[in-house]
């Protein structure tokens, strides 16, 4: 449930996202347990990303093969998996012939049996497509925010992600967006640098303005839903900070949700780790319908007198009993998010009242 930035990397072939391999024909995929539904699966791409194009309500959550969801069953045909040690699928899965509908590329012609979902299809169909990095701003001493020009303008959701290719790193890494868009024309990302990552480590030393990264989205299911009519609490960590923004950005700019109050919770290491009040400040209400609560877990010789502990801890002393009339959205590395979770449920706090993408 990591939103570690990037997440669980799709150890897909370094074929380039955009790129196919030439075949004539489009595999065709038909619903066993559906036969009106069927749907064309372009080369080199999956049969989840394939049904989310085509408009269908495929269950998913991390698109990166660690959380299970999309799991399917194949009646005919054949698919090579992209990624073959996914924590998500297992060999009890493969003698029951289920596939991982994120990593499964199809040989040709498929017949499936997978439950669609309304809730589960696409506002914004995700495309792939390449885009231009316009400027990189650091936010933090380890998070930059890249803000990417797509060349076919897709709109996309407040907390919703993308897949990056970013060039010379096999396979693609999910990030979230930071901004709203009415266009979809500016997609930015604020991005922790992880140790040791490939991806993060090309972007934060080889990736200049100018240069062409291939995306495909959106995707995700914890975006900001307009329609709810609770407060809102969102909490963040590390770069959770990104998706968590836009849910803010968002809420200040939904006249649907101008009633309600908005409480923004961010925990970090040390004070250099701090971050969001700066764009939360931009917004209008922020004092007033919009408040921002810093949290640090590891004070020691630290000049802070704020709160101190873990996100968790700090959002049930702040609200208790409210957190039963909150819609929640967080998003940060495993650890918080499993402590989220847990808390979340013991706090008795109905489950569609909370949302986040499950990254493992």
């Amino acid at each position: 449930m990591s939103r570690q930035d990037g997440r669980q990397p799709s150890r897909a072939s370094e074929m380039h996202p955009l790129e196919t391999h030439g075949t004539l024909e489009m595999p065709t995929i038909k619903l066993t347990n559906k036969p009106d539904v069927t749907f064309n699966c372009a080369d080199g791409d999956t049969v989840l990303r394939a049904a989310l194009r085509a408009g269908l309500g495929f269950p998913y959550e991390c698109n990166v093969g660690s959380c299970g969801n999309c799991l399917f069953e194949i009646a005919e045909g054949t698919v090579e998996h992209e990624r073959k040690d996914a924590p998500g699928w297992n060999e009890r899965h493969k003698s029951r012939n289920r596939w991982l509908g994120c990593q499964a590329r199809p040989k040709g012609d498929l017949a499936i049996k997978v439950n669609l979902r309304d809730h589960y299809a696409p506002r914004f169909k995700p495309a792939r497509t390449s885009a231009r990095v316009e400027s990189i701003t650091d936010v933090t001493h380890d998070i930059r925010e890249f803000r990417l020009k797509p060349a076919a303008a897709t709109r996309f959701l407040p907390g919703q992600y993308a897949l990056l290719y970013v060039p010379g790193v096999e396979g693609a890494r999910a990030y979230s967006m930071a901004n709203i868009t009415d266009d979809g024309a500016i997609w930015d990302f604020q991005i922790k640098k992880v140790p040791g990552g490939a991806a993060t480590e090309r972007l934060f030393s080889g990736v200049e303005a100018g240069e062409e990264i291939a995306i495909d989205g959106p995707f995700g299911m914890a975006y900001l839903r307009e329609d709810a009519p609770r407060d809102i609490l969102c909490l963040a960590g590390g770069s959770g900070l990104s998706p968590m923004v836009s849910i803010a950005r968002g809420f200040a700019a939904c006249g649907a949700l101008q009633g309600q109050q908005l409480h923004f919770v961010y925990g970090g290491r040390q004070v250099r780790d701090i971050a969001g009040e700066q764009f939360l400040t931009e917004l209008a209400g922020f004092g007033s319908r919009i408040h921002y609560y810093p949290v640090l877990s590891m004070p020691e010789g630290e000049n802070w007198s704020g709160r101190t502990g873990f996100i968790h801890d700090a959002a049930l002393a702040l609200f208790g009993d409210k957190l039963k009339e909150m819609e929640i959205y967080f998003a940060g590395p495993p650890a918080m998010a499993n402590a989220v979770v847990k808390m979340m449920h013991e706090a008795k706090v109905p489950q569609a009242q909370v949302h986040y993408d499950q990254f493992y």
